[in-house]
């Protein structure tokens, strides 16, 4: 795959560079929504503020102020430092959760003379002091993460993030370039449709799944079930033992327990389940019928899924998809604001759990494409932003009507289409929140099954992406939530080497997952997915496909992962083991 990407992207780049198109100006309805924030701090509900003074002598050198994110968390914190006759600082702390539940007490700031130290459950951690002192030191490193006291704190520092060359010159015809958003709609709907497609070579014999405890199998007709599949680039270790694959069972990955992958095509669905609710989705075509698609299954008692946002997406700015009669002038952003400053993005997994990171994978749409240009649902809300929240600090308001990924105070991961009233039951028990679109795939409690989501044949209200044409059809990511029982849960990432959203839900149907909701489209890059495995203490990486392993880094013989190993621009998720 790798020399056919290259010429993808090396074909993109170019036409990217001498193309220009005309762009039709699309009038919306005005908007008004009411008084917002005007900053990422006021938009927290249960900040809670502990201001003292430091001096010498007498006299007040600096009036200090602690920010409590969310004390109910306990893990994002301010700290601004106000000198007599200067400018303040402000530092964005970062309590590791283990030491949060560890301390279990609040944090409380303590001042003797002219030092400071933040004390909690697990002891005292010193920050200031006249001249050179630990947050300056930290902030000196220029570290995503400095570690204090040990790593028992660390100071988030703001970084650059890593872009890709096709996300550098995408974003340089949208910044520099009249109509250059156009123009990478363009190049994307006529480049990228079904450059990733694979088909797999179908074999008479194929390798059953030792027994075991695994998440339901994916639904297959007769005539395919034991037809097996040599996936073209896949790059999971399965073991050698297994060439092929049988279409929607699941294999174990090696090194990886509690991980299983799979593999399918939408034409060998049962002809029933394709036939369900046809007046709620669109006919598959025969390209993405017979187009290969990746699962991998991860055991939610094994793991707990975090959430990170890149160093610059998703802002928190108007997205280009809201006219400016739909937007507040006055407003910087939908929330009020146009950066979380001064909270610091890091764009990469915090030292604390690299440890225990099983997995990442890419997160959802940017901003500019994170919000609707037609439907209810642009006339709602200001556009209906796609909403985010992290370590229990709300970065973008949760806008009910969206498909929401979520983890909960006590580890447990949710999926569901976010209600109005989910503010006042649900908000304040989550840790971390991502929205990206509508649901592909619901639950029919009536009918005990799963069902296509209501705008999943839209394509224009659902904002699924894709041609202006209306030609869906190409690479995507989504993920989903199998229940195989009342306490057992799998959730499953999906990797579509060509399809629509109806093919996506048609696959995530047959295995039986009760919420569905699509990720990022259109390259490799927005579709990574990795797993760590360790070795001799050494840290292995597998990717899903053959080609995400450009993204990472090399220095010799040396490999730092994607999210890992460095700050990226975009967001994303990752699971990390649970502890005993």
């Amino acid at each position: 795959m790798g020399s056919s990407v290259t010429v993808v992207r090396l074909a993109l780049l170019s036409v990217l560079l001498h193309l220009s198109l005309a762009a039709a100006q699309t009038p919306g309805a005005a908007f008004a929504p009411s008084p917002q924030p005007r900053s990422v701090i006021e938009l927290q509900p249960q900040r809670h503020y502990e201001r003292l003074s430091i001096g010498e002598g007498g006299g007040t050198l600096a009036t200090v102020t602690l920010t409590d994110l969310n004390p109910t968390v306990g893990a994002w914190y301010l700290l601004t430092v106000q000198p007599s006759g200067a400018a303040p600082e402000s530092f964005h702390l970062e309590r590791p959760m283990s030491s949060a539940i560890e301390g279990q007490s609040r944090v409380t700031l303590r001042a003797d003379g002219s030092s400071l130290e933040l004390v909690d459950g697990v002891g005292r951690c010193p920050l200031w002091s006249q001249g050179p002192n630990a947050l300056r030191r930290a902030r000196a490193s220029g570290l995503p993460y400095a570690p204090l006291c040990d790593g028992r704190w660390y100071l988030r520092n703001v970084v650059p993030g890593t872009y890709t060359p096709l996300e550098r010159v995408t974003q340089f015809l949208r910044d520099h370039v009249w109509q250059g958003d156009r123009i990478v709609n363009f190049v994307r709907e006529q480049a990228f449709r079904d450059a990733f497609a694979e088909h797999g070579t179908a074999v008479t014999e194929g390798t059953a799944p030792p027994p075991m405890e695994a998440p339901m199998p994916g639904e297959v007709r007769a005539a395919d079930a034991t037809v097996a599949i040599e996936p073209e680039h896949l790059a999971l270790d399965l073991g050698a033992h297994l060439p092929a694959l049988l279409p929607g069972q699941w294999y174990p990955v090696r090194g990886a327990p509690g991980i299983f992958a799979s593999v399918t095509r939408p034409q060998s669905l049962p002809e029933a389940l394709l036939q369900q609710d046809r007046q709620t989705i669109n006919p598959l075509d025969r390209i993405e019928s017979a187009a290969l698609d990746y699962l991998v299954a991860m055991d939610l008692r094994q793991f707990e899924l975090h959430f990170e946002v890149g160093t610059d997406e998703p802002g928190v700015a108007w997205s280009e998809r809201v006219p400016e009669p739909r937007r507040t002038p006055a407003l910087a952003g939908p929330d009020g604001f146009d950066t979380i400053a001064p909270l610091a993005r890091t764009g990469m997994v915090s030292p604390a759990l690299t440890g225990r990171v099983a997995a990442t994978f890419a997160g959802g749409f940017k901003r500019t494409h994170g919000a609707f240009l037609y439907g209810p649902l642009a006339l709602k809300n200001a556009g209906s932003h796609y909403g985010f929240m992290q370590q229990g600090v709300i970065l973008s308001r949760l806008q009910p009507g969206l498909a929401t990924v979520y983890r909960t105070l006590e580890g447990t991961l949710g999926m569901k289409t976010w209600q109005l009233q989910d503010d006042a039951v649900l908000l304040d028990k989550l840790v971390d929140a991502r929205q990206n679109g509508l649901a592909l795939v619901d639950f029919d409690a009536a009918r005990g099954l799963s069902v296509p989501g209501p705008m999943v044949a839209q394509w224009a209200a659902g904002n699924w992406s894709g041609s202006s044409e209306k030609q869906l059809r190409t690479l995507r990511a989504g993920l989903c939530l199998q229940m195989a029982s009342a306490m057992q849960g799998y959730l499953i990432f999906g990797y579509f080497s060509t399809a629509t959203p109806s093919a996506m839900a048609r696959v995530f149907q047959s295995y039986h997952c009760r919420y569905a909701m699509q990720l990022d489209i259109n390259a490799l890059e927005h579709t990574y997915f990795a797993l760590y495995t360790r070795a001799g203490g050494e840290l292995l990486v597998q990717h899903l496909i053959e080609g995400m392993e450009v993204v990472d880094r090399k220095g010799g013989a040396d490999l730092a992962p994607r999210f890992i190993g460095f700050p990226d621009d975009r967001d994303f998720f990752y699971l990390v083991r649970r502890l005993p």
